[in-house]
């Protein structure tokens, strides 16, 4: 008997008691979700709604643009510095500790945001304000994956991902109206109300499960070296992907050094992690290739998600003539599409593969980019502007839940604080990669179209001369002299070349956005299926 006893193999470390009904403490599991959502909500909206205040704030502050611009930058730095080690945060101080201190300093960073006299303070405010942001989606995105048993998380993702989607959507022409008929201290002032409720309603409802409580007496002390290592090289890639283009990329010497001190700290930090034995970030998680290829797949769909969002209203604007809260509105449909199919494919993660779902989303998100590719004209009118995104939304649910699902495969409760702060830093850098490249990519297709029009305006091309007289002629029925028509008409034609190359630039960026999602399908082949009831490794 104890030979054969001897020869067994070690059994696997037991699932907790609460692994298969969740971990409530008696609540309803619908309110957490509800109640932790509202934080995440108005911190992902406040990523967005500052957008369009830009210009206002610049005024009321006595600064220029370029100036304004500091106020993104500097919450999406702070922002990014905190999103990978919110897990490890989490651990050492307790999940429901650390959620609503974040809370606390969002919200009340808000209000000083609101009433900052001079751009530097707000600027200051603003990077506390990122700090406290950035382990709100994170901590949330635990807390479901410990509320709902595997079989229903999918439902429970699907409640997220109406914030993190929807908010993006509405948050520039909230903005626009916001900063219009009020003033744009109250896109800052609107998260003070929400951040109390949050955090009375988080006092009374959330708990932390007993998972998280023991965590904290095996969280190792803290590794200065990593924490300084990480938040020097996302703060530098940061600051490199928001301001690149503005600064002509590395033409720069201040792009171009901190490009440099980034690859080389945040390359530091991943052989440095690998040999602690309680690192900040997990980064051997990465040896696990579904866990990899679904961050890949978040972060390609960030890019696709943000960099959309910026390509259509920029478009709108710029070859319509739209204003900023029209330019909004042309994107909310397609967020309460996305509403609407969430609970939908919530239903269908936990009775389908989740990597058929994945599949369909990305054919639908790259279908629907090639298709708006050729429809995307300068003529196009406001009806067609909101279908061509409604039709592009149509593949985001597939996507944002079956990813969500699929990463947590295979990976035990203890490290599901490490991995929704891994998760939510590749969407978010997804979404700065996607807002950097879109605007680099039209920047210099613009001038490459211009140029290519441009060679065919000449004065021995038989079909642009008859153009020249045709709009001459024109001109000159409306009451303007032969001379001043001909010139005017010179004037009018290289207006329309303009439009003409900004339009074709808009269409080169929505083509890579396609070909970027159509290159996550054969990546599918790479991951596991997922257990049955999400039962992690050995189970």
């Amino acid at each position: 008997m104890s030979g054969t006893a001897a020869a067994k193999p070690a059994a696997a470390p037991a699932r907790p008691a609460y692994f298969d009904t969740g971990w409530t403490n008696g609540h309803n599991p619908w309110a957490i979700a509800l109640v932790v959502t509202m934080a995440t909500f108005m911190e992902v909206l406040d990523t967005s709604i500052a957008n369009v205040s830009l210009p206002h704030i610049a005024g009321n502050l006595s600064v220029s643009q370029d100036e304004s611009t500091w106020v993104l930058t500097s919450y999406l730095v702070s922002n990014a510095v905190v999103l990978p080690i919110s897990g490890w945060i989490a651990s050492k101080i307790g999940r429901k500790r650390f959620y609503m201190i974040c809370v606390m300093v969002f919200t009340t960073s808000s209000f000083l945001c609101g009433v900052a006299p001079s751009l530097g303070l707000l600027i200051f405010f603003r990077v506390v304000q990122g700090l406290g942001g950035g382990g709100l989606g994170p901590s949330e995105q635990a807390i479901l994956a410990d509320t709902f048993p595997p079989a229903k998380r999918g439902m429970a993702f699907a409640v997220y991902g109406m914030a993190v989607v929807l908010a993006p959507a509405i948050g520039p022409t909230l903005g626009g109206f916001i900063t219009d008929h009020f003033n744009w201290r109250w896109i800052f002032f609107i998260n003070v109300p929400v951040g109390l409720v949050s955090l009375f309603l988080t006092q009374r409802l959330v708990s932390d499960p007993p998972h998280i409580r023991a965590a904290k007496e095996k969280t190792g002390g803290i590794d200065y070296i990593g924490l300084g290592l990480i938040a020097v090289g996302l703060g530098c890639l940061e600051i490199v992907l928001d301001k690149g283009q503005e600064d002509d990329w590395f033409a720069s010497p201040f792009i171009l050094a901190m490009s440099v001190v980034a690859a080389v700290t945040l390359v530091s930090f991943v052989i440095w992690e690998t040999k602690q034995k309680n690192p900040v970030v997990d980064v051997k998680m990465f040896k696990d290739r579904t866990f990899a290829v679904s961050n890949v797949m978040m972060l390609v769909l960030g890019i696709a998600l943000f960099g959309s969002t910026v390509l259509l209203p920029q478009y709108t604007q710029v070859i319509m003539g739209y204003s900023a809260q029209q330019a909004g509105m042309a994107l909310s449909p397609g967020g309460f599409v996305v509403i609407m199919i969430l609970p939908f494919v919530g239903f269908l993660v936990s009775r389908v593969d989740a990597r058929y779902l994945i599949g369909f989303g990305f054919v639908a998100l790259s279908s629907s980019m090639f298709y708006m590719s050729g429809h995307l004209y300068e003529g196009i009118d406001f009806r067609t502007a909101v279908e061509l995104r409604v039709l592009q939304s149509i593949g985001m649910p597939f996507l944002f839940i079956p990813i969500n699902t699929l990463v947590y495969s295979g990976v035990p409760p203890q490290k599901n604080n490490a991995v929704s702060g891994i998760v939510n830093l590749s969407r978010n850098m997804g979404g700065d990669i996607g807002i950097a490249f879109v605007t680099t990519l039209v920047s210099r297709r613009v001038q490459f179209h211009q140029d290519a029009l441009v060679s065919r305006t000449s004065g021995y091309d038989a079909t642009f001369m008859a153009r020249v007289s045709g709009v001459a002629r024109t001109l000159e029925h409306a009451g303007a002299s032969s001379v001043d028509a001909a010139g005017k008409a010179l004037h009018v034609l290289y207006f329309q070349v303009q439009r003409q190359a900004m339009t074709l630039a808009y269409l080169d960026a929505i083509k890579m956005l396609a070909y970027f999602t159509a290159a996550m399908l054969p990546l599918l082949l790479l991951t596991r299926r997922p257990r049955p009831g999400g039962a992690p490794a050995g189970h």
